[in-house]
C-alpha cells in the first residue's frame, strides 16, 4: 500500500467515525469466516457499517479529534461497528450479534461524544429508539388537546344527562 492510499484511508476512516453517533470496538480473534459474514449481513440491513481496521491508521484517524481516548483501544484484531442514522439500533444489533458470537468481545464504545466501556456500551442498546421516542413525544402532545375537549364537552354531556333523566321521570310521573 504506497503512501497516498494510506492517507486517502485514514482521511475516509476520520470523515466516517466523526460522523457517526455510535462507534463500538470489537475484538473478533477466534471468529469464523461464516461468523463474521453474518455480522456484515446483518449491519447492512439497518445501515451499520462493520469494519476490520489497520491499527495504525485508526490511531492516525482519531488523532486530534473527540475520538482520541479510544487510541488505547486500538490493538489486537479490531473491527469497528459503526452505527448509520439510529444509534440505538445498532447497539441492539451489536448486543445481539455479542450474544450469538461469543467469540466478539466487545473492547469499547463511543456514544455522542462520550467514551464507554462495555457495560455502558450495552446500556446504549436498552434506550428507547427513535421511532419509540417519537412515538411518546405524540402521545404527550396528544394529550393535552385531549384533556382540553374533555372539559369542554363536559358541560353538554351534563346537560343531556340531565335532560334526559329529567324527561324519564316525566314519563315516570305520566
Amino acid at each position: 500500500m504506497n503512501r497516498e492510499h494510506k492517507v486517502q484511508i485514514v482521511e475516509d476512516m476520520r470523515e466516517r467515525l466523526q460522523s457517526a453517533p455510535f462507534l463500538a470496538l470489537t475484538d473478533f480473534q477466534g471468529s469464523t469466516v461464516a461468523q463474521m459474514d453474518g455480522l456484515r449481513r446483518a449491519c447492512e440491513s439497518i445501515g451499520v457499517e462493520y469494519r476490520v481496521v489497520k491499527n495504525t491508521l485508526s490511531k492516525r484517524a482519531v488523532d486530534g479529534t473527540d475520538l482520541e481516548a479510544l487510541n488505547e483501544h486500538f490493538s489486537g484484531n479490531i473491527g469497528v461497528f459503526i452505527s448509520g442514522e439510529d444509534p440505538i439500533a445498532a447497539a441492539k444489533l451489536l448486543k445481539a450479534q455479542l450474544k450469538d458470537n461469543p467469540k466478539l468481545e466487545l473492547r469499547a464504545g463511543f456514544f455522542e461524544g462520550v467514551l464507554l466501556d462495555e457495560k455502558n456500551t450495552l446500556a446504549v442498546a436498552d434506550l428507547p429508539s427513535r421511532e419509540e421516542l417519537l412515538v411518546s413525544l405524540l402521545r404527550t402532545m396528544q394529550e393535552g388537546p385531549r384533556q382540553i375537549l374533555g372539559v369542554i364537552r363536559g358541560p353538554a354531556r351534563d346537560l343531556l344527562y340531565l335532560l334526559s333523566n329529567y324527561a324519564n321521570k316525566l314519563e315516570e310521573q305520566g
